[in-house]
């Protein structure tokens, strides 16, 4: 009864509210749309890439030693707004950490970008589309929001940690649904932390790397996979147990 009450006060809105919120929303809206735009308009992302990064190198290096706290802030808030915005160049900037703050602490300032970044996005995604997704598909949503939200925690790190799945998507995606805000921020921040360390610790050897695909070799990607399949071992077991009481 309780959701049934809450879905009924939150689409009972005055005109006024809603006109605000439409407007708050067509803002959100343009000024991403200015972002992506402009950050292919002028082909930004070239400089988002290891052969960028190999090139400036001694640049970076020379700037974060004089400038330390500074460059900190610059990486976090830069990983954040890119992720944020859903844009590429996310294995650039946690590269980037690696080589810039080493592979331990550039694991944690790599965290905090990201897990900040994909907060911003999931809250986008369900500020703008949720009410028109569950309006429009509602029958069809509800049983996966209803099994979604039963185990949010365990399926957010599974889609954490087997990099099958991007990570953009499974922002947006999970706007969608009914998963709590602290559950997805509390997975998102754990789930990350392999992968993270993983690319923080070849950003240190950056000299060595020549291609991504040499730091995503198959043996990491099995790794992941099972990493992500473990986490679904509570939801198994639950199952197992439910099926192993009905047939008692």
């Amino acid at each position: 009864m309780i959701p049934d009450v809450a879905m009924t006060q939150t689409s009972i809105v005055s005109p006024a509210e809603a006109g605000s919120s439409g407007k708050g929303k067509t803002v959100i809206l343009a000024v991403l749309a200015a972002v992506v735009v402009a950050f292919f308009y002028f082909d930004l992302g070239r400089y988002l890439s290891l052969d960028a990064l190999k090139a400036n190198r001694d640049a970076l290096l020379a700037f974060t030693d004089r400038h330390y706290v500074a460059s900190v802030s610059i990486f976090v808030l830069g990983y954040c707004a890119l992720v944020a915005v859903s844009l590429p160049g996310a294995i650039f900037f946690t590269l980037a950490g690696g080589f810039l703050f080493g592979s331990v602490i550039g694991t944690l300032y790599i965290n905090l970008g990201a897990t900040s970044g994909a907060t911003l996005a999931f809250l986008v995604s369900r500020y703008l589309l949720r009410n028109i997704v569950e309006q429009k598909f509602g029958k069809w949503v509800a049983p996966l929001q209803d099994g979604f939200g039963k185990n949010a925690f365990s399926y957010l790190m599974t889609l954490r940690l087997i990099p099958l799945f991007p990570f953009f998507v499974v922002n947006l995606v999970c706007g969608l649904t009914r998963v709590p805000l602290a559950t997805f921020v509390g997975a998102t921040a754990l789930g990350i932390i392999p992968g993270s360390f993983v690319f923080a610790y070849a950003g240190r050897q950056l000299g060595t790397i020549n291609s991504v695909k040499e730091i995503a070799s198959p043996n990491v990607l099995m790794a992941f996979t099972l990493l992500g399949l473990l986490a679904l071992a509570p939801i198994l077991y639950q199952k197992y147990s439910a099926k192993k009481s009905a047939a008692q």
